[in-house]
């Protein structure tokens, strides 16, 4: 799938240009508008980037898992290599300290995180703060026409760059539990 972001100060444009993206068959969960209006957006019912996916939590808690998963790993080694595994306790305290130290890895990277913007949304940070809006779609290849097509209408929405999305089975996998949670 490819990201494409584009810019408008006119979120009234930017509801119809979401409705005529879903029209055309482009699923919710494939577009999202950022601002720093959120309020003005939610009014708009304009499908709103989550607030978690504004921060850097997920970059850096991934991070964070992989300096946790260093860690555990050493103390797994050092103990298998000390000896200390062949005491009455055996693997038992290692393999919970190695989880407690992979938990805490991943909790500090999700605290890091939490202190920045998403990295992704970085280049945009000085047009959001003039009062424009961000609008990103992901689409699939197949999709792409139709983007351009509904686009080509709105002059006042103006490309900003593109960039790599979300993956397919994750946008698939929520817009079924969205049609699933409309069910119930």
């Amino acid at each position: 799938m490819n990201r494409h972001y584009y810019i408008s100060d006119n979120l009234d444009e930017l509801e119809q240009v979401e409705e005529e993206l879903e029209a055309s068959g482009i699923h919710t969960e494939q577009i999202h508008v950022l601002s720093e209006q959120d309020a003005v957006v939610e009014r708009h019912h304009l499908h709103e980037v989550p607030s978690v996916l504004k921060q850097d939590v997920v970059r850096s808690g991934r991070a964070g898992a992989l300096v946790g998963l260093g860690l555990a790993l050493l103390v797994l080694a050092g103990a298998y290599f000390s000896d200390w595994t062949a005491t009455p306790a055996g693997w038992m305290p290692f393999i919970f300290l190695g989880l407690v130290l992979f938990g805490f890895g991943v909790w500090e990277g999700g605290l890091f995180g939490i202190q920045r913007p998403n990295s992704h949304f970085q280049a945009f940070a000085e047009v959001l703060k003039k009062g424009q809006h961000l609008l990103f779609v992901d689409v699939r290849p197949r999709q792409e026409a139709s983007l351009a097509r509904v686009v080509l209408r709105h002059p006042r929405v103006q490309l900003a760059g593109t960039g790599s999305a979300a993956p397919y089975w994750l946008v698939a996998w929520l817009h079924s539990w969205h049609q699933f949670r409309r069910l119930i």
